[in-house]
């Protein structure tokens, strides 16, 4: 290291180091710096001609104490803005949200993934979240303590998630899950057992659909079924008897069964439309078998289909996995599952919903005929009690619009499993931001991905597969 002195126009620099163990333009750099004059534009006068930015040190002589002269001209001095740059790290942590485009992650609290999916899927609910933000912090006199804990816990985890662009830790929330359930607190060998997402999907709805329940007139007095509640009618007969009745039931999931022959989504709903179930038969006075084929007869606004993957294997005592590949697309249609009764009512809002696709497709809608006039009829009657099925409130969101369900639905959130067996493996989010973009929740770490890798999370091997998918209906406001 040398120390030389360098003149430059009528100002001295004294002690300016001279590492010569780097080429000159490092040199140059640092005069740059005290400067103001460009590498590119110094001629600094040496023995032999001008320092050239590769040369050598040791054939350019250099001494110790040397005094060196330099020439050039400085860049013009940049004037300060007025208003300095904000950078994102600066702005409120909810207008770094809105910046980025997604929400924050969850950290895992030890094999948490199950719950940290199941949260991310259902936080993407804007009507959900609107629901929550309305819940009272006081407990009502019907619900018991561990339900109110954990939707209160559930609504401050959401207002957690949508401020924040740092993970947050789901401590509070993690604590009441295993307190109302406390399956979900097994330990094995001093350590939290993974646990099943589907489950967890399940428990946590059933609470909420206990919770938020409203006791006025004017709002739908279940969100949760309004939200996700799926009126099945089923018919029950025995093929050996003759019986035959019929039964109603509201779930929060369709089921796509897994078979050799299921290698799409459509086909699955299909086989889980139909099961088999041994019961007494009263006229034969034993019991017998019969065939139960449901069909839907209302629609949620967010219609969930569950994957049945899982199944107990008495071999190894524990749930197995049926890895077969299974297709799903990113609208799905589910006009064939419902009863006649439903499909009357859909028809009317269906050709709306195609005549308006049609028109930004560039295509005139059909002419109006007779049966168009009478499908404004069915249109103005769907607002009767009769046609319930097909109307959707959205009083949830503070609204007072309504809006008519298709039967058509859009992809907006998928919770996958990695892995072999439902107790172990990985569970992922991939959820569908407002923006249009998805983004796959892996605890703590979002990372943003493409639209069309969402559909190869179908299985057929040992990479994530859809478990969970959630869709939302396309529906057209009144």
């Amino acid at each position: 290291m040398l120390t030389v002195s360098v003149k430059w126009l009528k100002e001295v620099f004294p002690k300016v180091e001279i590492d010569t163990s780097q080429p000159p333009y490092v040199f140059k750099c640092q005069l740059y710096d005290l400067t103001g004059v460009p590498p590119e534009r110094q001629k600094i006068m040496v023995k032999g001609g001008l320092l050239k930015d590769d040369a050598d040190w040791a054939t350019v002589g250099v001494k110790e104490g040397q005094k060196m002269m330099m020439m050039g001209t400085a860049d013009e001095i940049v004037k300060a803005p007025e208003k300095g740059p904000i950078f994102m790290e600066d702005l409120p942590e909810e207008e770094q949200v809105v910046a980025l485009g997604h929400t924050a992650g969850l950290f895992n609290l030890g094999n948490t993934c199950y719950m940290n999916s199941t949260v991310q899927c259902l936080h993407s609910v804007p009507e959900l979240k609107s629901a929550l933000s309305n819940y009272p912090s006081q407990k009502s006199s019907d619900l018991d303590q561990t339900s109110h804990m954990l939707t209160a816990a559930t609504r401050e985890l959401f207002n957690e998630l949508d401020k924040s662009v740092k993970p947050v830790a789901p401590m509070q929330f993690w604590m009441v899950l295993r307190k109302k359930y406390p399956q979900f607190g097994q330990l094995h060998n001093g350590v939290y057992m993974q646990q099943d997402a589907e489950e967890c999907w399940t428990q946590l709805l059933y609470t909420l659909s206990q919770s938020l329940r409203s006791p006025s007139p004017s709002q739908n007095p279940d969100t949760i079924k309004e939200l996700f509640g799926i009126e099945l009618v089923s018919r029950v007969h025995c093929q050996e008897s003759g019986e035959e009745s019929s039964e109603t039931e509201s779930v929060y999931s369709l089921k796509c069964h897994i078979s050799q022959e299921v290698n799409h989504l459509h086909e699955g709903l299909k086989h889980g439309l139909k099961s088999e179930l041994e019961k007494a038969s009263p006229s034969l006075g034993r019991s017998a078998i019969y065939l139960k084929e449901s069909c839907i007869n209302a629609l949620p606004r967010y219609l969930t289909v569950q994957f049945v993957r899982f199944f107990w294997k008495r071999e190894s005592n524990q749930k197995a996995k049926i890895l077969r590949k299974v297709d799903y697309p990113l609208q799905l249609d589910v006009y064939d599952f419902c009863s006649d009764d439903l499909r009357k009512n859909l028809e009317a809002p269906r050709q709306i919903l195609r005549d308006e696709e049609g028109k930004k497709a560039g295509l005139k809608a059909k002419v109006k005929s007779s049966s168009s006039k009478d499908n404004d009829a069915k249109m103005t009657d769907v607002e009767g009690p009769s046609n319930e099925s097909v109307k959707s409130s959205n009083s949830t969101s503070g609204e007072d619009k309504e809006s008519h369900l298709t039967g058509i639905y859009d992809l907006v959130a998928v919770l996958t499993h990695k892995g072999r067996s439902a107790d172990s493996g990985h569970y992922v989010a991939w959820v569908k931001q407002e923006s249009g973009k998805w983004i796959e929740y892996d605890d703590d770490n979002p990372i943003p991905q493409r639209e069309e890798d969402i559909t190869k999370l179908s299985g057929g091997g040992d990479w994530h597969m859809a478990y969970i998918c959630m869709y939302k209906a396309r529906a057209f406001p009144v």
